[in-house]
């Protein structure tokens, strides 16, 4: 990898570190505002921490929300006692953002994290981290992008949500900016992905996250025109492995499922022609699904059965090496819009950008219920127990009990704001993240 940059240190201020600054675009770090920030396109590709920055002792325990739809991807917490019957008073801390984002909140420990972008060329990258219990800010850390900041209206850079090991947060932006940071806010390394690839970008802005497994950092960057996976080395933020991809502009994020035969974990990479399956530490694929898929909602992987969105919902039991994988049932009348699909219990539920939200049988894919929900609808639904959270583009929660004979609405609040990402669940307690703020429900 060219232009490596190695530096002692790191700590909250550049001017504290003792770090020989011999550019330019280190000048223009001298004169950021407060907080650490990257230069500007033409300098650092990737900052490796040669003094080792004492690593966190933090590690990921079972209730915490590491990725885009917590554990395994699936959505669901395996947390009880969360807030159903919602209020004003269930507001438990409302913070304020410094910019735009719809990137999810990913939790470990007492620990929120979230990005934001800001600026009116939204160039001006942020990665923040609150106390859980009581919302107050413990560190920020700026950034300038050096990729394109271009971006539909509706989304933004900060698009992508985060992910961690429980170690170290891997934060992705629209601008192919590729942070590692430790969970106190020190760089561990950084990647302007646009150095090395500089037609990986679509006109209207990227949104699919990272996933980690084991000691490599799964990047989606799927686009109509440089597109690509790779897998990352977490501790040096060099390429294990990258393999090019079908030119569509996509924004799922890749799940992991089983490999049949020897249970390694393997990475599904989904685009508008289908699946690519791959070996998560060397790429390689294992095998493949050429039906379709879509290029906004996920796949959700749950009870040994991969549920896609393909020409309405396929459900199939993953292959392995060499062995493609076991179609259990389609259903065309299945038709998720942005939101991906949720498991809960025996149930499978789809939900459209009009609000309706579809249960099927996750044993046949048969149609059990409708349930009109109030819309626009893009975050995905998550849950715990037998609930699900809904939260729609104008900023309305709503609670919907899936016991119900027909599902049920039991509960509503409205946050006015609006509301694009998808909520995380930690702690008892559920974090959304607006367009504005960041909102904690129930907990303690």
């Amino acid at each position: 990898m060219n232009n490596v940059l190695k530096v002692l240190g790191c700590s909250k201020s550049r001017q504290r570190l003792g770090v020989r600054q011999s550019s330019a675009a280190f000048e223009r770090v001298r004169k950021a505002p407060e907080g650490w920030r990257s230069p500007r396109p033409g300098g650092i590709l990737l900052l490796l921490v040669m003094l080792g920055v004492a690593a966190t002792a933090s590690f990921a325990s079972a209730a915490d929300w590491l990725q885009f739809r917590g554990p395994g991807g699936t959505g669901i917490s395996p947390e009880a006692n969360l807030p159903v019957q919602l209020d004003a008073k269930s507001v438990t801390w409302k913070i304020n953002l410094p910019g735009r984002g719809l990137s999810s909140p990913v939790i470990v420990g007492d620990k929120i994290f979230v990005t934001a972008c800001s600026s009116t060329e939204q160039d001006r990258l942020h990665v923040l981290c609150f106390s859980a219990k009581t919302g107050a800010k413990l560190w920020e850390r700026q950034f300038w992008a050096t990729g394109r900041t271009m971006a539909h209206p509706k989304t933004s850079v900060a698009a992508n949500t985060p992910c961690s090991d429980g170690k170290r947060l891997f934060c992705l932006f629209s601008s192919n900016d590729l942070l590692c940071l430790d969970l106190d806010g020190n760089v561990l390394w950084l990647r302007g992905l646009t150095r090395d690839y500089p037609n990986a970008s679509n006109s209207l802005g990227m949104a699919a996250s990272p996933i980690v497994v084991g000691d490599t950092l799964v990047v989606p960057v799927e686009n109509d025109s440089e597109s690509f996976s790779a897998g990352i080395d977490v501790a040096t933020g060099a390429n294990r492995w990258k393999r090019d991809r079908p030119k569509l502009a996509c924004w799922a994020t890749p799940v992991l499922v089983p490999d049949a035969k020897s249970g390694q974990p393997l990475v599904v990479l989904q685009s508008g022609p289908g699946l690519s399956v791959v070996d998560a530490r060397t790429g390689q694929e294992a095998w493949y699904f050429t039906d379709g898929a879509s290029t906004m909602s996920s796949s959700v992987f749950a009870g040994g059965v991969l549920y896609v969105p393909s020409k309405g919902m396929a459900a199939m039991k993953p292959g392995a090496a060499g062995v493609h994988p076991e179609t259990v049932w389609h259903n065309n009348q299945l038709s998720p819009a942005t939101a991906s699909p949720v498991v809960l219990g025996d149930k499978l539920f789809t939900l459209n950008s009009a609000g309706i939200l579809t249960a099927a049988d996750i044993s046949d894919g048969k149609r059990l219920w409708q349930l009109r929900t109030t819309g626009p609808h893009s975050a995905t639904p998550v849950g715990f127990g037998k609930h699900l959270y809904l939260v729609n583009e104008k900023g309305l929660v709503q609670v919907v009990d899936t016991s119900a004979p027909e599902g049920a609405v039991v509960s509503t609040l409205d946050l006015k704001d609006t509301i694009i990402g998808t909520p995380s669940i930690a702690g008892r307690a559920v974090f959304i993240r607006s367009d504005k703020a960041l909102v904690k429900l129930g907990g303690s």
